[in-house]
């Protein structure tokens, strides 16, 4: 197996033994990064030369003998929308274009403490407005498994990059299930961590109440020890929660015999690609086997959570949006005077879905619409969050899927904004509830992967993990790797 094809734990060990300097794992994964990027488009921006010194840094302190962690000299990718100490982050927007931002986000200082080493930022749908990673103002990233097909979004860069071998991990963040459906697009592990597990400092808003920084890897373990890595409150987030961080990896070997399981009727529901129904549910079959007692269960205010999101998630972005207007960050148009500079510069900066979200939540938050809307929806929102409140009075873990279908066509949902929203429907619930969920690779349909979603109650990332581990370890779905070659073509059988 090649270096870059390795897991995070299983290069650990490598480096740990001095079998593998990090130079070398470095320069394996920057070396299948450039061959497959032709192809994929995960990356925004390579930093060859700093991940290069970083690698050697590590090199030199292992040589030293000082005691280093479990990721020390692992590349890695972050998100476009994470800000980086001198090196530029675009959110895949053309009015951050040229920003370098003069500090770093808490998850990037957690992991360069961690020894890993960073390699690039990858492409994104604007500001994280999308489900396919086509709303990028650069370009569009392709899938690993299907080149004429989407990752998802909107950290499609992120789960390309893992897929493909351009990162042994990578970072994204996951508003209405932009971890975990192009996780589950892309044949890797995702996991949205409970809102006020991971420090939100750094991370480019787009919805306040709903952003979560979260992993992507190539297995369970890889997951654990990532989050262990980035996880815990900071004082430079007011919403990180003083919450005590356990060590994850304790939760892996675990049985699960016994763990009390509900499938929300509602997430099997019309709209659901029967394949992927059908493989999710042979993915439930395996949890039964190893001892899980499974039943149906509803959530009957699901309905409710796309509207509800689209009235929130707008309206939030509206407000965070609003220092984006030439004076302060990035792009600044030339006008005679402020208003029109104001115009110039956000027209000419924000693409068409960024545009259409300030419209929509703008008029949302307008004054005669706000009670009727905004006021309204955070009602409904409360609704969801109770039902899941008493699902989980009775059940361990809720399994869904994680998206209703398999990677789509470039362009097929492009210009049907309503369908595009629809991709994320089994994700966005969890996000208005605050809770964590995780997709793990659970098979093929037509041969493209289907993502497992599991979800438990708040702060309960380790009953994830357990589960997740456990199903992992009865089968090789995770082992698999897309059929990209060398040169960045597609082979097929």
């Amino acid at each position: 197996m090649e270096i870059y094809d390795l897991t995070a734990h299983e290069l650990g060990r490598l480096l740990a033994a001095r079998e593998v300097s990090a130079v070398e794992a470095v320069e394996a994964v920057l070396g299948r990064l450039a061959a497959v990027e032709p192809a994929v488009h995960a990356f925004v921006t390579v930093t060859r030369e700093e991940a290069l010194a970083a690698a050697r840094k590590v090199d030199e302190a292992r040589a030293r003998g000082e005691k280093l962690g479990p990721l020390a000299g692992v590349p890695m990718a972050l998100k476009d929308n994470m800000c980086t100490r001198g090196v530029r982050t675009t959110c895949s927007s053309r009015i951050l274009e040229n920003f370098i931002p003069p500090y770093n986000a808490t998850v990037v200082e957690r992991l360069q403490a961690a020894g890993t080493v960073m390699v690039g930022k990858t492409n994104l749908d604007e500001f994280a407005m999308g489900s396919s990673t086509e709303n990028s103002a650069f370009f569009t990233t392709h899938n690993p498994w299907d080149l004429t097909r989407v990752p998802g979004g909107s950290s499609g860069g992120s789960a390309a990059a893992v897929a493909a071998g351009q990162a042994t991990f990578s970072l994204g963040s996951d508003t209405g299930g932009s971890i975990r459906q192009p996780a589950s697009l892309c044949s890797v592990v995702g996991l949205k961590p409970t809102y006020g597990r991971v420090s939100r400092f750094g991370l480019v808003a787009f919805a306040s109440s709903l952003d979560q920084i979260g992993p992507f890897t190539k297995d369970v373990t890889d997951c654990a020890l990532v989050l262990n890595a980035i996880s815990g409150w900071d004082k430079l987030d007011s919403t990180s929660a003083p919450v005590e961080v356990p060590d994850y990896t304790r939760y892996l070997g675990r049985e699960i015999k016994g763990l009390k399981v509900g499938l929300p009727r509602e997430y099997f529901a019309e709209g659901v690609d029967p394949d992927v129904k059908q493989v999710i549910m042979a993915a439930v079959k395996v949890l039964e086997n190893l001892g899980a007692t499974v039943e149906e269960t509803s959530l009957p205010h699901t309905d409710y959570a796309l509207p509800v999101y689209y009235i929130l998630a707008p309206a939030e972005a509206s407000s965070n949006l609003a220092r984006f207007d030439g004076v302060r960050y990035g792009l600044r148009a030339d006008a005679p005077e402020l208003v029109t500079l104001y115009e110039k510069t956000r027209s000419r900066g924000f693409g068409a879905e960024v545009r259409r979200r300030i419209i929509i939540g703008t008029y949302a938050l307008s004054s005669g619409y706000y009670d009727a809307y905004y006021r309204k929806a955070q009602q409904v929102r409360t609704l969801i969050k109770q039902d899941f409140d008493r699902a989980f009075e009775k059940y361990d873990l809720l399994v869904t899927p994680t998206s209703p279908t398999p990677a789509f066509k470039i362009g097929e949902k492009a210009d049907n904004p309503l369908q595009m929203y629809l991709s994320d429907i089994c994700t966005i619930p969890v996000n208005l509830a605050g809770i964590p969920g995780l997709t793990i690779p659970c098979g093929f349909s037509r041969g493209l992967p289907v993502g497992l979603q599991l979800l438990a109650k708040p702060f309960a990332e380790g009953a994830l993990l357990k589960a997740a581990y456990a199903y992992e370890q009865s089968t090789e779905h995770h082992k698999k790797r897309p059929p990209l070659t060398a040169a960045g073509g597609e082979t097929r059988a």
